[in-house]
């Protein structure tokens, strides 16, 4: 590029960064006297007026954003044939090569990254925004550990794939979301989707899915489950996987339901590890062990042999700390006290051990055996046994296991808690990705027991929201589309021309304006091309039949035949004799079949002239 300033402001220092869709320069704003970051799209990209069009989108959808964690927009502009972007200087690393050379990263340090994203994508949703694109080439980190989110490119672009209708790639199908794979609309939770594949790279090193083409890699991200990452670092506590696996789940609504809560769940993930570490630090040594009882030690009571009611090992209790003994007078009265109620205990043994208190209880008529206890006589010198009271069994509580009440509708949730003697409590809520009437979650896992009568709360949806569409006729495209976006209606444009309404603006929308429709629905917005005509596609025709078909084109004018001979024209001899072999605007640019092309343009044909 020969320019090295922007619009007599942007100085160009040197390229510091190049992705395929363009190039990044570190610069100077002479105005200001601050460093910024200049992107550049590749000058092959300048002739598709579809990526000038998103490239402007980038900076307007994120020039609305201000937040710590987001690369800031200053400027939009064009000089010349140069579009760019200027963007905050960020003086750091992309997270992919932090990735490439230290992963695993440590425990603490992969939390706070990804803490920091998910806070930045939330002032995205909140915005009214879907980022499309988070992967670690995405996410700057400087030296102190600052994560900065940059590449809104993408962003509602309304993209179902990771490959635009031209073929550039937009969005990497390794971060891409069950959703995106399939074709269905990005949601807040897509970009949790990426910010979890994020996540597992940083704790274990490795992607979740591979495969030998991206086609193979999306259709794992639809149907095949991640292997467990503590699987891959041990050393992953047990809540933070369960937290990134859920982050990866299939169904949307089963992961945090957007990136704030994301980012809370990390943020309290954070907090009671930081809690647990100060708490083991702070537990006293364990004391030494007990000495083994002497023969005057009275023995601990054996377990019989069928184990203990619960079947745990008993733990013994704390020693406390030992106390010398109270000299004191009164240790020879506590001893001869003592010595008494020893002897009634044993006195009371003995009475029971010799049946006498069953002669007492036995039934009356001179000593008649009691009905409810058969005597058995023992041999002479056998030992008289001892009478052992049962013990009375703890009443264990009648207890319910709880169904998986997802997918059911209201009625049949209601039925099943009430069959198992559990008392339903039903909350609605809107969900426009869930049938009306439907479960859509429940407050108590499925397969937990409870008592009889306990409450199970279950959610149900009432479909989606019905809200007012706004009128967008007449106005830019652009700001078309963030509205209607913000306003949580999906955009699909489609394009063509009109002699009254000026390129880029609406022309009309569907539904129509003012119409109450579910909150989410499709809103298309058919945007005016300008005055334009298409060309018809006559390159490769004989002469003859393409001047007759270019004077039935209404708007376009043939002025000139241009022959070109073996001296002019490259592959002569590929060609027919008078085939038209290429097409121009008179005093411009080249023609394809098939474009379109402004209304009165005078068109010059290139025929191959006979030798």
């Amino acid at each position: 590029m020969q320019k090295k300033v922007l619009d007599n402001r942007y100085e160009l220092e040197r390229k510091i960064g190049e992705g395929g869709m363009a190039r990044i320069y570190l610069g100077r704003d002479l105005r200001l006297n601050r460093r910024v970051a200049i992107k550049i799209p590749h000058s092959h990209y300048l002739q598709e007026p579809d990526f000038l069009e998103r490239f402007r989108h980038e900076a307007q959808a994120a020039a609305m954003l201000a937040h710590p964690n987001i690369v800031d927009i200053f400027d939009v502009g064009q000089d010349g044939d140069v579009h760019y972007i200027v963007m905050e200087y960020v003086e750091g690393t992309d997270l992919k090569a932090i990735i490439n050379r230290e992963a695993p990263l440590a425990i603490d340090r992969a939390v706070h990254l990804a803490e920091q994203i998910a806070r930045g994508l939330h002032a995205a949703h909140r915005a009214g925004m879907v980022h499309r694109d988070v992967k670690p080439q995405n996410v700057i980190v400087t030296p102190d550990g600052q994560a900065h989110v940059t590449d809104f490119g993408v962003a509602k672009s309304h993209l179902s794939t990771a490959m635009t209708e031209t073929g550039v790639a937009f969005g990497t199908v390794d971060y891409l979301s069950p959703e995106q794979a399939q074709g269905r609309p990005a949601l807040p939770q897509s970009d949790v989707y990426a910010l979890g594949v994020v996540l597992y790279e940083m704790l274990t090193g490795r992607l979740p899915f591979t495969g030998e083409n991206p086609v193979a890699v999306a259709m794992k991200h639809v149907s095949e489950p991640p292997t467990p990452p503590r699987h891959l670092n041990p050393s992953i506590p047990l809540g933070l996987e369960a937290l990134v696996l859920r982050a990866l789940a299939k169904d949307a609504s089963q992961r945090p339901q957007d990136a704030a809560e994301f980012a809370r769940l990390l943020n309290t993930y954070d907090q009671l590890a930081n809690q647990a570490t100060l708490v083991n630090q702070a537990m006293p040594r364990a004391s030494a062990p007990a000495p083994v009882p002497s023969a005057t030690q009275v023995a601990p009571p054996r377990t019989p042999s069928g184990g203990s009611a619960t079947g745990r090992m008993a733990i013994p209790p704390r020693p406390g700390p030992a106390r010398a003994p109270r000299q004191e007078g009164l240790g020879c009265g506590v001893f001869l006290v003592g010595m008494f109620i020893l002897a009634g205990v044993l006195a009371l043994v003995f009475v029971f051990s010799t049946g006498a208190f069953s002669d007492l209880f036995a039934g009356s008529g001179g000593g008649g055996v009691s009905p409810t206890r058969p005597t058995e006589t023992l041999p002479p010198g056998e030992p008289t046994p001892t009478f052992t009271p049962t013990p009375t069994p703890t009443p264990t509580p009648v207890t319910a296991v709880v169904p998986d009440l997802s997918g059911l509708n209201n009625q049949a949730a209601d039925t099943q808690l009430r069959q198992l003697q559990l008392r339903p409590i039903r909350i609605d809520a809107h969900d426009s990705s869930v049938a009306i009437n439907q479960v859509m979650s429940q407050e108590v896992a499925p397969g937990s027991a409870l008592e009889l009568g306990s409450h199970v709360t279950y959610t149900v949806s009432l479909g989606p929201r019905v809200v007012d569409l706004p009128d967008v006729s007449r106005i830019q495209s652009n700001i078309a589309q963030q509205r209607l976006e913000a306003a949580g209606f999906p955009v699909e444009i489609v394009n063509e021309p009109s002699g009254t309404v000026d390129a880029g603006f609406v022309i009309r929308q569907q539904p129509s304006p003012g119409l109450r429709v579910p909150e989410g629905q499709v809103v298309i917005i058919i945007v005016s091309l300008g005055d334009v005509v298409r060309f018809p596609e006559i390159i490769g025709l004989q002469r003859e039949e393409a001047e007759q078909i270019l004077e039935r084109t209404a708007g376009l004018a043939l002025v000139y035949v241009d022959f070109q001979g073996r001296d002019r024209l490259i592959d002569y001899d590929r060609f027919r004799d008078n085939a038209v072999v290429s097409a121009q605007i008179e005093g411009g640019r080249g023609l394809l079949n098939d474009e379109w092309v402004p209304r009165g343009s005078r068109i010059v044909l290139g025929v191959k002239a006979p030798e």
